[in-house]
């Protein structure tokens, strides 16, 4: 009789093992993706909380006197979000990890300070349709760049020559003052953060094989926290542009 195994079989414990390793990879790469998510929506619930605690009162509250009535306080709070998120994309190499999270909770309160002016300027309708219409949109773009096999790296591009004019067309627009070029300013802007919101869900997914295991994962979920917290607050803002002041309740 002849002396020979089934290849299959020696086979076998090879398939097992690469298996094993797809199950591990994938529940790992899960694990990753919902810390992101974790951080990006407590971020945006706390942003919310304190604008709308701010802006609690109305015409008497802390956001109408600060904010409204002008002042060096009001500029700090303003500007206040983009010195943090400088801060963090600039130093996030050189800091602790609990230093950076503590970057992106603090973040997270003033953007809250500085965005609560909304509240004082549009509806609580206005102001409710407009963030449940983006988190519905958020979840199917999000989705859609997680699961999608196109690559949207070459869009990357793109995207930052978009986001170059919009904020050049909004300074032109600051000192124009043209309700037309406002509308065509917050199509381009809900566009331009849904594509954004499908590319960096792609971007943060595919730099999950690069620090999986390794002490860098924790920053890395952090600011791709912050890419996708910024997606979805700029995607907001544009949808309740678009509704107009909406009045006040």
């Amino acid at each position: 009789m002849a002396n020979w195994s089934d290849p299959r079989q020696s086979a076998a414990p090879f398939t097992t093992g690469a298996a094993a390793r797809s199950d591990a990879y994938d529940a790992g790469l899960r694990s990753y993706m919902l810390s992101v998510y974790n951080y990006m929506t407590s971020g945006v619930l706390l942003t919310g909380i304190v604008a709308m605690l701010f802006a609690w009162g109305g015409a008497t509250s802390p956001a109408a006197r600060v904010l409204l009535g002008g002042g060096p306080l009001a500029w700090i709070i303003m500007f206040a979000p983009l010195g943090f998120v400088f801060a963090m994309s600039f130093g996030q190499a050189r800091m602790k990890t609990s230093t950076l999270q503590m970057m992106f909770w603090g973040f997270s309160v003033v953007m809250g300070l500085s965005l609560s002016t909304i509240f004082l300027a549009y509806s609580s309708t206005a102001i409710a349709t407009s963030f449940f219409g983006t988190a519905a949109a958020f979840a199917g773009l999000s989705l859609y760049g997680y699961t999608t096999k196109r690559d949207l790296s070459a869009m990357g591009t793109f995207f930052l020559m978009g986001l170059i004019g919009l904020i050049v067309a909004m300074l032109i627009n600051l000192f124009v003052h043209s309700s037309a070029l406002a509308m065509v300013i917050s199509l381009v802007g809900v566009l331009l953060f849904a594509g954004l919101t499908a590319y960096d869900t792609q971007r943060t997914k595919s730099i999950y094989a690069h620090v999986a295991g390794t002490p860098m994962m924790t920053r890395v979920v952090i600011m791709s926290a912050l890419n996708l917290y910024l997606d979805f607050i700029n995607m907001f803002l544009f949808i309740l542009r678009l509704q107009g002041g909406g009045g006040r309740n």
